[in-house]
């Protein structure tokens, strides 16, 4: 006679040793959530109910105090252990907090955040005209008020020697000076050349103007238009712009520096060279 089967009969859901975990119910195992056990986070601890907030981590448990006795206890932090609300949880340690990368300056410096000014030391860095100054604090103006070097305008170099003789440099009081077209065989090259000594360094970039060491493409060019001798060099380069005032195409192109990665490497390392000639 045929053994009758039932198929309800199983261990699983749809009947059959088979059709479930062998170790285990066939349902699936309830998962108890994680928390991070935060200073002031109430929980109960189940074994014990003791009901307490979290004070404090010990190197073998965590430290429950209660809001109504002010008791405290200690408590090992084994796998569901507690409740938060109704709710079985794993209290876990508080991870430590994520070391923060340090903030930079337009410069690429390490930013040092809420540091005051350094009053103004005796050395000093010249450069020749406004435009240069605005695009010198813009980009290093941090770095420069941390070190305590203050940068002044010349207003160009024809009468640098004069200027150089009035500073009287010195071991304690250095002169660096920023200067454009500084290139074998020109005017530029020839007063720098008369004019260095042991506490006086010029560094330069080979542009006609420091609008050009501002790069091209951050400012929408392939590269800088070469504008015909003779023939104004800003005044050219406006009317490649469509801006009648050199002042006005100026904010629109010191607009568009944010760091020193705008800018051409010889005038980064130029600037560069004469703040670390100023502060040694």
């Amino acid at each position: 006679m045929a053994r009758r089967h039932d198929s309800g009969a199983g261990s699983g859901p749809n009947g059959g040793i088979l059709s479930g975990p062998i170790d285990g119910d066939w349902r699936a195992r309830r998962q108890i959530p994680s928390v991070e056990a935060t200073t002031g986070l109430l929980v109960t601890h189940l074994a014990s109910r003791f009901k307490g907030a979290v004070a404090r981590f010990e190197p073998d448990g965590i430290v429950l105090r209660s809001p109504n006795t002010g008791m405290e206890r200690l408590f090992r932090l084994l796998p569901g252990a507690f409740a938060l609300g109704q709710e079985t949880v794993t209290l876990t340690r508080p991870l430590p907090p994520k070391a923060s990368r340090p903030g930079r300056t337009a410069s690429g410096s390490v930013a040092v955040k809420a540091a005051p000014a350094r009053v103004a030391r005796a050395s000093r860095i010249l450069v020749e005209g406004v435009h240069d100054a605005e695009l010198v604090e813009k980009v290093w103006g941090d770095d420069l008020r941390i070190e305590g070097v203050v940068v002044e305008r010349l207003d160009g170099i024809d009468d640098l020697a004069s200027v150089i003789a009035g500073f009287a440099p010195g071991p304690d009081a250095r002169l660096g000076i920023l200067v454009d077209h500084l290139v074998p065989g020109s005017k530029e090259q020839r007063l720098a050349a008369s004019c260095e000594g042991p506490h006086v360094r010029i560094a330069g970039t080979p542009y006609v103007d420091v609008w050009q060491a501002i790069r091209p493409a951050v400012v929408g060019l392939g590269s800088w238009p070469a504008i015909p001798k003779g023939r104004p060099w800003k005044e050219g380069i406006c009317e490649v712009f469509g801006v009648e005032s050199p002042g006005r195409l100026w904010k629109q192109l010191l607009g568009s520096v944010r760091t020193y990665a705008d800018l051409e490497p010889a005038l980064v390392g130029a600037v560069e060279s004469l703040i670390d000639f100023v502060t040694e």
